[in-house]
């Protein structure tokens, strides 16, 4: 008996090497349903190849174009295509066996509560949702008898070496850890001078040295604000406090989180820099099963390094530990500034050493809440991206010694409310 498969975000990185290793077990997993953006031609591939009962685009012209190039396609499919607001909760609640949650920020967020909802076991790759309202998705994945795995390469290793079923309420003490250290490769300017930050363009910090991540995701990386996000979606996760766990440097990216514990042992999860080891390893859960990624050879390896970040280089770890730690909305709003902030730095309107800076300033303006529901983050969501966007040049930044001085203002000088 298969698998019924749905995933959110089948055309990003996440979904496409989901897809990798689905293709490699078709007596285990079949394609239930399948989502995107806007990219109707790489969907219509797919939904060729797959055949899913539907098909969801968030561009109601894509999905229309979509559906017309399935209607008139030599090769026939069952597929359903929607591209109304609705219908991705409709999908991610269908009550597939597996539900993939890969759509990056905060437009997973809703899906990802229908996902644990309906029950069933749901992988989440897309930080964000756990960021913003992660003790609430994990109460609802409680509720409902949600199994959650997540597919982050750490988190997966976390996962696999923490005991499952953790107590509530001082889960580390209660469980004998000591630590959760998180590992992070430094990404491409680990060894950059600091005054060279300013000049760096999006190309440079979309090129990671070891993993090929969408772009979003590769400059949180060469930030470390995607540690950061890290930090508090371990902290939803296992039930842990931001204290328990420490973001270590380890360039090679074998070594992927460790585990300590009071009596002194220290586990650890090693694997080939390759998304399709955690993501096979939730798939098969509790089963192994083959991903398709190269073998890891220590022989190869010969040598791993560890270092602690350096917070000067890296102020987005800090900027995340103190919004792990004020809790409320403060994630939220955090979060939504990085993901404004990141992509002004892609469309060149934002130096790159700026980004922290935006993010702090707006989480220092921001009106922050205590426990909220969905719509209370969303709101909080929304005022951080109105502030961040007052904060934000209007035309290009020039890469230069003197773009570099300027120092980010509301640009009529105004608080934003």
């Amino acid at each position: 008996m298969t698998d019924a498969v749905v995933i959110l975000g089948a055309t990003g990185s996440i979904g496409v090497n989901t897809l990798d290793v689905i293709r490699r077990h078709p007596d285990k997993y079949r394609v239930a349903g399948l989502s995107a953006n806007d990219n109707w031609a790489a969907m219509c591939r797919l939904c060729l190849e797959f055949d899913p009962e539907l098909a969801v685009l968030a561009d109601a012209a894509a999905a229309a174009r979509l559906a017309a190039e399935l209607s008139a396609a030599k090769t026939k499919t069952r597929t359903r295509v929607l591209g109304e607001a609705e219908a991705l909760c409709e999908l991610a609640g269908s009550g597939a066996d597996i539900v993939v949650c890969g759509i990056v920020g905060a437009a997973g967020l809703r899906s990802t509560l229908a996902a644990v909802r309906a029950g069933g076991k749901v992988l989440i790759a897309n930080k964000e949702p756990l960021v913003m309202l992660g003790q609430s998705i994990m109460d609802e994945a409680r509720a409902h008898g949600a199994t959650v795995i997540p597919l982050d390469s750490e988190h997966n290793a976390m996962f696999q070496c923490l005991p499952h079923n953790l107590p509530a309420g001082d889960a580390a003490g209660k469980a004998g850890i000591r630590k959760i250290l998180l590992t992070g490769s430094g990404g491409p300017f680990r060894r950059l001078p600091l005054d060279d930050f300013p000049l760096v363009t999006p190309a440079q910090a979309r090129a990671h040295p070891n993993w090929d991540m969408g772009p979003k995701v590769s400059v949180d990386s060469a930030t470390m604000m995607n540690k950061g996000l890290e930090l508090i979606e371990a902290c939803a996760l296992f039930s842990l406090d931001a204290d328990d766990i420490e973001i270590v440097i380890h360039p090679q990216s074998v070594i992927h989180s460790l585990v300590e514990y009071i009596d002194g042992s220290v586990l650890a999860q090693l694997g080939s820099p390759d998304m399709r080891v955690s993501i096979a390893h939730a798939l098969g859960w509790p089963r192994r099963v083959y991903s398709g990624a190269r073998r890891l050879d220590l022989l190869e390896c010969a040598q791993l390094d560890f270092e602690a970040p350096d917070h000067r280089r890296f102020p987005a770890i800090g900027l995340a530990r103190a919004a792990a730690q004020a809790g409320g909305t403060m994630p939220a709003v955090m979060n939504a500034a990085n993901e404004e902030a990141v992509a002004a730095f892609l469309d060149n309107r934002l130096g790159f050493d700026k980004i922290p800076q935006v993010v702090e300033r707006v989480m220092e303006r921001a009106r922050i809440e205590g426990d909220c529901d969905a719509d209370g983050v969303l709101a909080a969501d929304r005022q951080a991206r109105r502030l961040c966007r007052r904060l934000l040049p209007v035309g290009a930044v020039a890469q230069s010694a003197q773009a570099a001085q300027a120092t980010p203002e509301f640009a009529d000088g105004r608080e934003a409310p």
